[in-house]
């Protein structure tokens, strides 16, 4: 409407989505980073196990004998926060995800900051592969008031769009509806609701949570995202 009636100027096109990323197992990788360029070199060497965690973001020292000096450690961490900002999948931050650093190894003269911050983000990437890397995606609380008797095909729309029907209650000649949907979902859904109602349709909705992308929806993503990244 914005393009054929106010003929303002506006790119459009699909919503976008904060997608996230986070794993389902556990991996225990090593990261090592070794360059040796004349006169001192960088040398950073880590051993990380990654594992799912309730936090979004949590790092645990649990380094025993000095195979990694306390003084390098913090950008071990700093490198892992770093790392959790781009995902292997989408590119999108990675959340609740634990990263417990427990051995390594390092040079007297090489080794410095910037190499254990490197290492830490080379055991990250190798982590992410092998610990079942998932897509998230957020999915919104939305609330309908509507008519009696349009209820049956708003539920049926509410399904079509992977939506889950919630609670139902009554407010005057109205029913409330609540449901759970993809945000990726939600256009079109409102959309062809307030069409389906003859335009009675009150919606209201909120951030609820992430949760998993189901599988053939994730891998058409990171298809899309592979190939507008090919380059």
């Amino acid at each position: 409407r914005l393009l054929r009636e106010f003929k303002v100027e506006a790119n459009v096109g699909a919503p976008q989505v904060a997608y996230r990323e986070t794993i389902k197992s556990e991996a225990e990788v090593q990261g090592k980073f070794v360059r040796q360029s004349g006169g001192h070199g960088q040398y950073g060497d880590v051993w990380i196990r990654f594992s799912p965690s309730e936090k979004e973001f949590e790092f645990v020292n649990s380094v025993f004998g000095g195979s990694v000096p306390t003084n390098f450690i913090p950008a071990v961490e700093k490198g892992l926060i770093e790392a959790c900002k781009t995902g292997i999948l989408t590119g999108n931050p990675v959340v609740n995800i634990k990263c417990d650093l427990y051995d390594g190894g390092y040079h007297p003269v090489d080794s410095n900051e910037i190499s254990f911050k490197i290492a830490a983000s080379l055991a990250f990437k190798a982590g992410m592969e092998k610990a079942k890397p998932i897509l998230l995606e957020p999915i919104l609380k939305m609330t309908i008031v509507i008519p009696n008797e349009f209820v049956g095909d708003v539920m049926s729309n509410i399904s079509k769009h992977r939506g889950l029907v919630g609670e139902f209650s009554v407010e005057g000649e109205n029913q409330v509806i609540t449901a759970e949907i993809p945000q990726i979902e939600l256009s079109k859904c409102v959309v062809e609701l307030k069409t389906l109602t003859q335009a009675q349709a009150d919606i209201t909705h909120e951030f609820l949570r992430y949760a998993e992308v189901p599988r053939e929806q994730a891998e058409k993503i990171i298809a899309e995202y592979k190939a507008a990244h090919a380059n």
